[in-house]
């Protein structure tokens, strides 16, 4: 007779009840470490998806995520002849937000040379930009449609090619343009700036500024040894793709990755406590069959298996349930989540400790009971 059955199902609403509270909380839980996967993820999206080898950014900055960094154009051809580069192309970055269907679109321009390294990776609807105006390539998430007409800064695009999973570190979904329309549209004053910068005998700046180039090399060249050149000879700063990469998960989601895990940390504790709260209410509520049970000579193993099959009973069951609900709801998320297997067997890992440990309490007050206990009114 499994005395943990029996005592379930005497209260069986009551247990229900509390297991689905408690996979409301451990389905947070898990969410919040989906959500921060996610955040490195879009991290690392953008830097993953040129498929480049060497970053160029302006001199003593760490761009073009981390900082701000504008280096002229023509900086392509010098990269492009160091030995060991195969090809090289100059790229823009920028948010901006546009209209659609009455609401404003945040999105995330990537300016690129057709033909040049930076561009989309892939195209999953529509076709690559074809023309050097008024074409654009937009990832799904932006909720365009091909054939859309979207304006950017004072001119109309068109939406000829959808991308899949191309976000921004901060979720916002990316659009692709030439190089000539991102430049005008991120370097361009309005008219009226632009007249008062003339009367000031200023002129108009330069429009062939980028604020990165990027390059491929040779598969027996070295990565190190083209920054270290880029670095001596063209005094800019320069950074190999796997150093780009760690500077973005050290620098531009660390806040991210503190806050989430401190969150998850705290809700980890709330669960035990709640976890804890339920086996020693439920135990209290048993003292006398407790007792009745030592009167009649049970061990005490089979009085605390009982107390930690149920802490396990309402760990696991939460756990299950809290995990379906959030797999089933990720895609609806504003930010991207993402679970792997080893995220959801370690968190069940960890629910198990948590248990066992929250049981504690109802195995010593269970221990302590005297079995005369049974005996009294």
């Amino acid at each position: 007779m499994n005395l943990a059955y029996r005592d379930v199902r005497h209260n069986l609403f009551r247990f229900l009840l509390t297991c689905f509270g408690l996979s409301l909380l451990l389905g947070v839980v898990l969410a919040m470490i989906g959500i921060y996967r996610g955040i490195v993820v879009d991290a690392l999206t953008i830097v993953r998806a040129h498929g480049v080898d060497v970053w160029v950014v302006e001199a003593n900055t760490r761009g073009p995520f981390a900082e701000a960094s504008r280096i002229p154009g023509d900086t392509r051809e010098a990269i492009a002849r160091l030995a060991g580069v195969t090809e090289a192309g100059g790229v823009t970055y920028q948010t901006v937000e546009a209209a659609h269907l009455g609401t404003k679109a945040r999105l995330y321009v990537i300016g690129y040379e057709l033909g040049r390294p930076g561009g989309p990776p892939a195209i999953a609807a529509g076709r690559a930009i074809g023309r050097s105006h008024y074409e654009i390539v937009a990832d799904r998430r932006s909720g365009f449609r091909l054939g859309d007409r979207i304006g950017l800064g004072r001119n109309g695009f068109e939406v000829v090619g959808l991308t899949e999973s191309q976000v921004a570190s901060g979720g916002d979904p990316v659009v692709y343009m030439t190089l000539l329309d991102s430049q005008r549209l991120q370097f361009d004053l309005a008219p009226s700036a632009s007249r008062v910068q003339s009367a000031r005998g200023g002129g108009v700046a330069g429009r062939d500024t980028v604020n990165a180039v990027v390059a491929r090399i040779d598969a027996n060249a070295s990565a190190e040894m083209v920054v270290e050149a880029a670095r001596r000879w063209k005094h800019l700063s320069a950074m190999t793709e796997a150093q780009q990469e760690e500077l973005l998960t050290r620098s531009v989601v660390n806040r991210a990755r503190q806050q989430i895990g401190m969150f998850t940390t705290i809700l980890m504790l709330v669960s035990a406590v709640v976890i804890s709260l339920i086996i020693y209410t439920m135990t209290m509520e048993k003292l006398k069959p407790i007792a009745t049970l030592k009167l009649i000579g049970a061990p005490d193993r089979t009085i605390v298996a009982m107390i930690v099959q149920q802490a396990l009973a309402l760990g696991l069951i939460g756990f299950v349930a809290g995990a379906a609900l959030i797999f089933a709801i990720k895609d609806y998320f504003p930010r991207r989540v993402i679970l792997d297997a080893d995220n959801v067997v370690a968190l069940g890992g960890v629910v198990v400790l948590v248990c066992l440990l929250s049981s504690a309490l109802g195995v010593r007050a269970a221990l302590r009971v005297d079995p005369a206990t049974a005996l009294g009114g």
